[in-house]
Formats: structure tokens, C-alpha cells, sequence
């Protein structure tokens, strides 16, 4: 008997199936450009949401240091000097320490007071966690010398570590200080 040649076989497939199948990977494809584009994004957004919280946190740290800087009274010169190391690293409240017999010297006989109102504060730079933040303040001052008063803006310069819980590293005053009208 003589062998039998099979015959070619076919697979039949639907059009409609095929493209089902076409739809369902492009529709596959479009979902995870999509998940990968928005987990970007909310990682983005999250991160500049976090940098902004910490420029808040520090303008606002800055400022409340500034204001309580500031706020001097020639007859409560510890309470004072306290509001000078709140916040501040151990190394800057012993920097206060050392000189708050020469502040004290100063404030008494000049009958030093102020009050500060806050006015603006901005952050100017941060890296790795550190930042240099600049305080601005309309201070008040009355003294043995000039009892009317005067008004000045001041301000401060301050630099916040993020590393060391957000305490005060260091306190200076901007050369560019503007006098009010």
C-alpha cells in the first residue's frame, strides 16, 4: 500500500479575535506607560512637596528665632539671653553663654528694649540638609538715648541642619541691613 501523504493542515483563526488580541496588548502597553509615567510623577510631586514642607519648616523656625532675638528687655536680660539658645546647637549656646555678661553690660545702662515684627523670611540655599535662611524683621528700639524710639529693619542669617533636628548651627546678621522711613 502506498503511504498516504498527509495533507497541510490549517489553523484558522477569526479576524475578530485577532484583533481582540491586538487591542488587549496595545491597551496592555498603554496601562503600564501610563502606571510608569504616574508613579514618576507622584514620586516628583511628592518630593517637591516634601522640599517645600522643609523651606516652611525652616522660614519659619528662622523666624521665630528672629523675632525672640530680638525682642529684648533691659530688666529681663535672662529671659532673653534663653531666647537666644533656644534651638541653637550646644557649640552656639555656648557661645551665648560666654558673652552674656558683655550683653548684659551693655543692655543695663542703655535701658536697652525692642520689639520685633516679623516681615519676611526666605530660604537662600540647602544642601545635603543644611540651610542658609535670611530673616527679616521691622524692629522697634528704645533706649536711655533715644527714648522716642527707633525703627530699623533687621536681619538675620541662619543656617538650620535638617541632621542635627533642625537646631540652629549658626546666627549672623546680613551687611545689608535697611533702616525704615
Amino acid at each position: 500500500m502506498p503511504e498516504a501523504t498527509p495533507s497541510p493542515r490549517t489553523v484558522s483563526v477569526r479576524l475578530s479575535t485577532v484583533l481582540g488580541a491586538v487591542a488587549l496588548a496595545a491597551l496592555t502597553i498603554a496601562t503600564v506607560t501610563f502606571a510608569l509615567l504616574y508613579s514618576t510623577a507622584a514620586g516628583s510631586l511628592a518630593e517637591r512637596d516634601a522640599r517645600a514642607a522643609d523651606d516652611r519648616h525652616v522660614t519659619q523656625l528662622a523666624t521665630d528665632y528672629a523675632v525672640g532675638a530680638s525682642t529684648i528687655d533691659y530688666r529681663e536680660v535672662p529671659a532673653w539671653l534663653g531666647r537666644l539658645k533656644t534651638g541653637t546647637t550646644g557649640q552656639l549656646a555656648a557661645k551665648f553663654d560666654a558673652t552674656a555678661p558683655q550683653l548684659e553690660q551693655i543692655l543695663l545702662p542703655l535701658q536697652w528694649t525692642s520689639t520685633a515684627t516679623p516681615l519676611s523670611a526666605a530660604v537662600v540655599s540647602e544642601s545635603g540638609g543644611v540651610y542658609r535662611v535670611n530673616a527679616y524683621l521691622d524692629v522697634v528700639s528704645t533706649s536711655a538715648q533715644t527714648p522716642e524710639g527707633t525703627r530699623a529693619t533687621v536681619a538675620y542669617a541662619l543656617t538650620i541642619d535638617r541632621a542635627a533636628g533642625w537646631q540652629i548651627t549658626e546666627v549672623g546678621g546680613l551687611q545689608n541691613t535697611l533702616p525704615a522711613k
